[in-house]
């Protein structure tokens, strides 16, 4: 195996790796080996079809006193968890009754699991490295504000990313070196993924002031209804970066997250910037960016960006008929932590994670002319000149 496949396979496995040692975690593979990975034990369904879910439970041996119930859900929706159930199963007896019936919505489906989306499962681009210090934007006290939501991991305090230029209640704690520090350098792999999102927006941007809302574990892992919370948090904001995704059950939406995005950007001035996923992945939709290809009504409000190099797409970045925008994402350096090997606290790291706020913040620059997010999303799109193989992009 030549070196540069050889770091392949080795990052390709890291958060696979991690993702089986959690013991909430489920996954279901696709006939590719490609995984979906959902909340053991749990399934979501429809108020409207929840007596055929309770036939479903009862075809694997469960009765009705088995359910739980668990909270955190919106009305018309129930979120009910049973030792032991076959999740794929019982949702897909719940979808085919309720097709059967004539409901063409999702009628059920698993808690997915979300992963944020650095690359540093595959490809030659890997981990964060070390580098010289960047440069960030001056912040012109005359010029407005646009504050972007960032949904993500918590912040570490311990980082060039300016204390002044951010808001947030979500910190991370303390990184010393050698406490459960990875091969990379790096305790638990997505430390300082929101601090890197951040700077991406403070040094493409003057006017951004990034709120950063931990949903993120440090693994960049979290749950639908995870998501779902923050995005609950988000109708005071007009731009929202969501540097994260998954695949789902069957390639079908998410049923919680599709009801959550339909109340936030079907109404209102909030436009949705989403990452494409770094699996290498053609036409197979990564949510939430993949709904910029569906028909839901307001499929324009999602932004889905795909990775470039400058020249190409990067081989690494999911693509599909889904895709808005391309965005710069090899070995973009941002502010990161300071910590041992990262002596000045920022870094090179790749991802559609950091195509994702490039986009974000050309939007909020062009906010205060638009007159409103969702026309500055579109006029960052009509201007988008650059071609990265079939997709327009920002260069």
């Amino acid at each position: 195996m030549a070196p540069a496949d050889a770091r392949s396979e080795q990052w390709r496995s890291r958060r696979a790796r991690r993702l089986a040692g959690l013991g909430w975690v489920r996954r279901e593979d696709r006939a590719d080996g490609t995984p979906v990975r959902f909340v053991a034990d749990e399934l979501l369904v429809l108020d409207d079809h929840f007596a055929t879910a309770r036939q479903a439970f009862a075809e694997q041996g469960f009765t009705v006193g088995d359910i739980v119930e668990e909270g955190d859900v919106p009305d018309g929706f129930r979120r009910v968890r049973l030792p032991g159930l076959d999740v794929a199963r019982a949702a897909r007896r719940v979808r085919v009754q309720a097709e059967a019936a004539g409901d063409t919505r999702v009628a059920a489906g698993p808690n997915h699991v979300f992963v944020s989306t650095p690359f540093e499962h595959a490809g030659p681009y890997g981990p964060p490295r070390p580098t010289a210090p960047g440069h960030l934007t001056v912040r012109d006290q005359e010029v407005p504000e646009v504050e972007v939501l960032v949904l993500d991991t918590g912040v570490w305090l311990d980082s060039p990313l300016p204390k002044d230029r951010y808001v947030t209640d979500d910190f991370e704690s303390d990184l010393r070196a050698g406490a459960g520090i990875d091969d990379d350098g790096v305790r638990d792999g997505d430390v300082g993924h929101a601090n890197f999102v951040a700077g991406v927006l403070l040094t493409r941007s003057e006017r951004v002031r990034p709120r950063v809302m931990r949903i993120v574990d440090t693994f960049g892992v979290c749950r639908e209804t995870d998501l779902i919370a923050g995005l609950g948090q988000a109708y005071d904001h007009q731009i929202i970066n969501l540097s994260l995704g998954g695949y789902t059950l069957d390639d079908r939406p998410p049923l919680l997250l599709t009801a959550a995005l339909a109340r936030l950007l079907g109404s209102g001035d909030r436009v949705a910037v989403a990452a494409a996923g770094n699996d290498g992945q053609h036409d197979r939709p990564f949510w939430p960016a993949a709904y910029a290809g569906t028909s839901v009504s307001w499929r324009r409000r999602v932004i889905a960006v795909a990775a470039h190099d400058g020249r190409r797409i990067s081989d690494w970045s999911n693509t599909g008929t889904w895709i808005t925008l391309a965005a710069p994402g090899a070995d973009i350096t941002s502010t990161f932590v300071n910590h041992e090997g990262f002596d000045d606290g920022w870094a090179k790291w790749s991802g559609t994670s950091f195509a994702a706020p490039f986009v974000a913040a050309a939007i909020a620059d062009a906010l205060p002319g638009a007159g409103s997010a969702r026309l500055a999303a579109e006029a960052v799109i009509a201007g988008a000149a650059r071609r990265y193989g079939r997709y327009a992009g920002l260069a």
